[in-house]
């Protein structure tokens, strides 16, 4: 899964209530001193480039990305629009370094290999990988055999992430995946004996009628093929999906957020006794194979994405494209803007986001992280909220920074909702 292309969400879901009766109005608090003392973004020295396929064999049920099933008539079109996105834009950033490219939807390998080198070869022309660039390739178990995973390593492509979501043919079934557990297994090796030695599995868990004690067992069989790192999602509603409207019309239910605390609990022991340490709300790794690309998602460290539906952080702002397949592709070939939102944050929206993304990660908010990035001290800011969450169990606060507890882990949007400044 691609972390950016939906906002971070809880590994349990929080319900938020408004209450029913109308506050007050309190005068507006007085501008505090430290934002005046906030330093602007400095100049990025590389980037992480993002390139969104939104192709799949069929849609998944609980699926709330911006992918269609594709007959493959939009491929070409998509292809010219995405490598023109590419060449303008290092043009307009002066052809900055990439240290990490991912290429996520969406099932990228549904593409052509021919389709996916144009795509890479603009990609290098547009920004020059930097020495040791990780390059990851999302691929479907279905569809992947061993000559497309020999094509990926022609290619330069130097990660793997695979979406496996179960090893148990009935769970497969009901997630709507067009592989069996079989298939799963023969893919991953396949991908190693084509050469790939970073290889991530996806798999989702707290699935109707699961137990944790089944969940575990996956975990094992999936720990026993020794990737380098493991993605583990709690099965959520994404509204419009298949899923959200079989709950909404009471032919589904979810496991409560009790039991799914129950799943996350187990999870990051059963994998931290295995050499597998959560380095982010759901994502484990052989020490020193974290994802480096999504990392830079959860330290605010400058991407641009590509293709329709994408997201981008940059010198303090976020922007994304239009969604709609066709109109990214129109609006690219007549030269026309393809921004849908486009936002410059202000200080409190920087500092903010600075905690709400950095608190995903084990390691947490780094004091002296924050100080570089934001000329501040963590205290100047947050010193009249840290102390409270720290009482309550949710919040670890010594000199290194501020981190969440496993207490905290479980309900992480409502912690970090806590640091909101607007």
């Amino acid at each position: 899964m691609n972390p950016h292309a939906l906002p971070p969400r809880d590994p349990v879901p929080v319900s938020h209530t408004s209450p029913s009766v109308a506050r007050p109005l309190r005068a507006a608090a007085p501008r505090p001193d430290w934002i005046d003392r906030c330093r602007p973004p400095a100049p990025p020295v590389d980037l992480g480039v993002y390139v969104h396929v939104p192709f799949c064999i069929s849609k998944c049920p609980y699926c709330a990305f911006n992918t269609i099933a594709s007959d493959g008539r939009l491929h070409e079109g998509y292809v010219r629009a995405v490598c023109r996105e590419l060449r303008e834009a290092g043009e307009a950033c002066g052809r900055l370094p990439a240290a990490t490219v991912f290429f996520g939807g969406g099932t990228p390998t549904f593409l052509r290999t021919t389709e996916l080198e144009a795509i890479l070869d603009a990609v290098r022309s547009a920004f020059p990988l930097a020495p040791g660039a990780e390059i990851t390739v999302e691929a479907n178990p279905g569809t992947a055999d061993a000559e497309l995973f020999a094509d990926l390593r022609r290619l330069g492509i130097n990660r793997l992430s695979m979406g496996v979501q179960s090893l148990d043919p009935a769970e497969l079934r009901f997630l709507g995946r067009a592989h069996g557990a079989e298939e799963a297994v023969r893919a991953y090796r396949m991908a190693r004996a084509a050469g790939f030695d970073n290889v991530n599995l996806d798999f989702m868990f707290a699935l109707p009628g699961q137990s944790v004690e089944k969940w575990l067992r996956t975990l094992g069989e999936a720990v026993a093929l020794a990737p380098e790192h493991l993605s583990a999602y709690c099965l959520t509603l994404e509204e419009g999906t298949d899923f959200w409207k079989a709950v909404r019309a009471g032919r589904l239910a979810l496991p409560d957020p009790e039991v799914q605390a129950d799943f996350i609990d187990a999870t990051v022991d059963f994998l931290e006794a295995r050499g597998y340490p959560a380095y982010e709300v759901s994502n484990y790794s052989l020490p020193g194979r974290e994802c480096r690309h999504n990392l830079r998602y959860w330290s605010l460290d400058p991407y641009l994405g590509f293709g329709p539906g994408a997201h981008s952080f940059w010198q303090g702002r976020r922007f994304s494209i239009v969604g709609s397949i066709p109109e990214y592709i129109e609006r690219i070939d007549a030269g026309r803007r393809v921004r849908a939102l486009d936002e410059e944050l202000s200080p409190e929206q920087r500092v903010f986001e600075a905690i709400y993304v950095g608190l995903r990660k084990r390691v947490g908010v780094d004091r002296g992280d924050f100080g570089r990035r934001f000329g501040l001290a963590l205290d100047d800011v947050y010193g009249d909220r840290i102390p409270a969450l720290v009482a309550d169990g949710l919040v670890v606060s010594d000199d290194r920074g501020i981190r969440l507890t496993r207490r905290g882990l479980l309900v992480a949007d409502a912690v970090t909702g806590q640091f909101c400044l607007t």
